[in-house]
C-alpha cells in the first residue's frame, strides 16, 4: 500500500477517512485506464463504470491529490471566457450548446454529491465583487450576457450598499451575486467521487506514477512495476501531466497558486464577515478569491504565480492582501498555508479531444475546473461509449500552443501578466 499524504492544507486536516489504495503492480487488463486521479479521471472513471465498463484507474500519488484536492473549492458558472468570444469562435449554435453543457456541469456536480451522500461542505451562493468603478461597466455586461443573452435566472446586480451586505469590507464599490455558483471542500468531493468509484467496481491505483505509454491499437499505461493494458485510455493529469505526452505540453501552462486559511474566527465573527456565506473573488485579472469554511475560518487565495513556482513569502503577502480586504482581521493569525498548480491554456478554454481513436485527454479548465473537469470525464464516457456529439462540440473549440515553446513561453507569460497586474492597479 501507498505510504503518500496529500500536501499539508486546511483540506487534509480536514479529510473525511480515505483509506490508500495499493500500488499497480504487473500487468493488468481493462476496457478503460484513466491516468490521473483528479475530478477529470474520477468522474470518467465513475460514468464508464456505471454504463458496465471495466475501469483501471492510475494515480501517482494520492486520489485528489493535484488540483482537484488544493484548489479554492469555488463552483463557478460557464467558462473563464465571455460567451461573445466563445460565439465569435465556434457560431451561435455551437456556443449555446457549450452554454447548456457548462450548466450540466454544475447540475451534474449537485446531482452526484446528492446520489452518493458526498458530505464536500456544498453549498450555493457566489459573489463577482467589484474593486474599481470600471468594473461596473465590466458587470453591467456579464448581466447582458448572461441573463439577457442567454437566460441564466440566477444573478442579482450589487451596488456598493448591496455588495456590502454581501461582504464586510471596504474595498468593493460593487458586484454581482450568482445564486447558480457556490462552493465546497474540494478534496472531500474528490474522495467521495473516489468512494463512488469504488462501489462501482473501478479498480484505483495509487502510487503509481505512469512512466510511458502505448498509444497504438490496444494503448497500456506503464508504471515503475506494472502496466495497464486497456481499449481506451484517457489522460487526466491536467497540470501534473509533465512531459509524458511531447505533443501536448506546449499547449496548457502550469500555473502556481496561493491559499491561506486563518485560525478559528468564531461562528459569530465569521458569519459577519460574509452573512451570506458566498464565496467571493473580485475582478481583477489576478484575482484574490476566499470563502468560509465550515469550522468558521476564513481561506483566503490569489496572487497566482504564472512561472509555475512557488513564490517565495507568500504567505505573509496573502495574510497582506487578505487584510485589506478584511483589516478587522489584522488580531487573527495564519494556521494553515499551501500551494499547487492549476493548468491554464492560451484561449483560457478547456481543451478535451484525442490522440488516436482510443486515446483521449481533458485538462486545461483555466480557474473553473470544479464543475468543467466533471464534465468533461461524462463527455468521454458518453464517446468512448459510442455517442461522439457532445464531446465533438468541445473537441471544435480551437487551440493554439502558448507562444516561445518550452523555453521561452514561461518568459513571455511571466512579461504579459505582469503588464495586466499594473493594470489592475489602475
Amino acid at each position: 500500500m501507498t505510504s503518500r499524504r496529500h500536501a499539508s492544507s486546511w483540506y487534509a486536516a480536514t479529510a473525511n477517512p480515505h483509506p490508500p489504495h495499493p500500488a499497480l503492480e504487473g500487468t493488468v487488463r481493462c476496457d478503460v485506464c484513466v491516468v490521473g486521479g483528479g475530478y477529470t479521471g474520477l468522474m470518467t472513471a465513475l460514468e464508464l463504470a456505471e454504463r458496465g465498463m471495466d475501469v483501471v484507474l492510475v494515480e501517482a500519488e494520492r486520489v485528489g491529490w493535484g488540483a482537484s484536492g488544493r484548489n479554492g473549492g469555488q463552483i463557478i458558472t460557464g467558462y473563464n471566457k465571455p460567451m461573445a468570444d466563445i460565439e465569435r469562435w465556434m457560431g451561435r449554435d455551437d456556443a449555446r450548446l457549450l452554454w447548456q453543457l457548462a450548466e450540466e456541469a454544475t447540475s451534474q456536480l449537485h446531482e452526484r454529491v446528492e446520489k452518493h451522500g458526498i458530505r464536500c461542505d456544498l453549498t450555493r451562493g457566489f459573489v463577482l465583487a467589484a474593486v474599481k468603478p470600471r468594473h461596473m461597466a465590466e458587470l453591467d455586461e456579464v448581466v447582458r450576457e448572461m441573463r439577457d443573452a442567454y437566460g441564466y435566472p440566477h444573478l442579482e446586480r450589487l451596488d456598493r450598499d448591496g455588495v456590502a451586505g454581501m461582504v464586510d469590507s471596504p474595498l468593493y464599490v460593487g458586484g454581482l451575486y450568482d445564486g447558480g455558483s457556490g462552493h465546497l471542500h474540494p478534496l472531500n468531493y474528490a474522495l467521495g467521487l473516489a468512494d463512488a468509484c469504488l462501489a462501482a467496481g473501478v479498480r484505483i491505483f495509487e502510487g503509481s506514477r505512469v512512466v510511458s505509454l502505448e498509444t497504438g491499437l490496444l494503448p497500456a499505461a506503464v508504471t515503475a512495476r506494472g502496466r495497464a493494458q486497456a481499449r481506451f485510455l484517457v489522460l487526466a493529469g491536467n497540470a501534473y501531466l509533465g512531459g509524458l505526452v511531447p505533443q501536448m505540453a506546449g499547449m496548457i501552462m502550469p500555473v502556481a497558486t496561493q491559499i491561506i486559511a486563518t485560525e478559528p474566527l468564531g461562528a459569530e465573527r465569521a458569519s459577519a464577515l460574509l452573512p451570506r456565506n458566498t464565496a467571493v473573488a473580485d475582478m481583477n485579472f489576478v484575482l484574490d478569491y476566499f470563502r468560509r469554511t465550515s469550522d468558521h475560518r476564513l481561506l483566503f487565495g490569489g496572487g497566482a504565480n504564472y512561472s509555475g513556482r512557488d513564490t517565495p513569502g507568500s504567505r505573509e503577502v496573502l495574510r497582506f492582501k487578505m487584510l485589506r480586504v478584511f483589516p478587522q482581521l489584522k488580531d487573527m493569525a495564519v494556521d494553515f498555508h499551501w500551494s499547487g498548480k492549476v493548468a491554464i491554456t492560451m484561449n483560457r478554454m478547456p481543451q478535451v479531444g484525442r490522440l488516436t481513436p482510443s486515446v483521449y485527454y481533458a485538462h486545461g479548465y483555466s480557474g473553473h475546473g470544479v464543475a468543467l473537469a466533471g464534465l468533461a470525464g461524462r463527455l468521454i464516457a458518453e464517446t468512448v461509449a459510442g455517442t461522439a456529439e457532445r464531446f465533438d462540440v468541445f473537441a471544435r473549440i480551437p487551440h493554439m500552443p502558448f507562444p516561445g515553446g518550452q523555453r521561452l513561453r514561461t518568459p513571455a507569460l511571466v512579461l504579459a501578466m505582469l503588464w495586466f497586474r499594473l493594470r489592475d492597479l489602475l
